[in-house]
């Protein structure tokens, strides 16, 4: 998978397209991370990328040039349709079924506004896809596009260790996931459920998806299916 990123701080990627699950995808080649910095773009001697919005009001505005610029050059580099994303709180909420839609396309062009946001038109004429990580506000949208590279990634085939984690983790099945215990057996008086000691696979599965849906309850309720069904939801 092909994954650009247009930005204003190309920098803050650098440390994290190295680290941990997404370095050793890069290392295996299941994923490639490129940044484009959006200044790069600017037409004038100040490099300006932004200005006041028309109408009043505090803050500038991204303006149209150096983005439409930036992703005309980013995908001509390339052969195939990619998925525009834009990160904007006004978009859809990320969810882990929207992860793996987005985990299957092979190239993702992710689009990082700052300031007050983009001027409209940018919305208007680039077509993407729209995705907020959550509903507060972040002074840009880096850390929103590190937060799906990071998602969309780990689903790759390869890039976990245990291909069994991603399906296992909290939201891959619609619900919370269940708690989990390693060594020692017994820390400050704290110890861990017999039935994990057990060596009985079918009683260990039976507990974990007992100890799941009881915790999605009490914790996510919102996660249960529509008409009270006591069961997480999948998709």
């Amino acid at each position: 998978m092909r994954i650009d990123v247009l930005t204003l701080f190309p920098e803050l990627f650098e440390p994290f397209r190295r680290s941990s699950i997404i370095g050793r995808a890069c290392e295996r080649g299941l994923a490639a991370v490129h940044c484009t910095n959006i200044r790069d773009f600017a037409t004038d001697r100040h490099r300006t990328v932004d200005d006041r919005p028309f109408g009043g009001g505090p803050g500038m505005v991204l303006t149209c040039g150096p983005v439409f610029a930036a992703l005309q050059q980013v995908e001509a580099e390339g052969t195939s349709k990619p998925t525009r994303v834009l990160l904007t709180p006004q978009g859809e909420r990320l969810t882990q079924p929207i992860v793996a839609e987005l985990a299957r396309a092979p190239w993702l062009i992710l689009l990082c506004g700052h300031y007050e946001g983009f001027d409209e038109r940018i919305r208007e004429g680039i077509d993407a896809r729209e995705i907020s990580i959550g509903d507060y506000i972040l002074s840009g949208g880096e850390p929103a596009a590190m937060v799906l590279i990071d998602t969309v990634v780990r689903l790759l085939p390869g890039a976990l260790g245990d291909e069994r984690s991603a399906s296992e983790d909290s939201f891959a099945s619609g619900g919370l996931e269940h708690p989990q215990y390693t060594r020692p057996r017994d820390f400050r008086g704290m110890t861990v459920p017999d039935v994990l000691l057990s060596g009985d696979h079918g009683k260990v599965a039976a507990w974990r998806a007992e100890q799941s849906l009881r915790r999605t309850r009490e914790r996510r309720p919102d996660l249960l299916r529509a008409g009270g069904a006591d069961s997480p939801v999948t998709g």
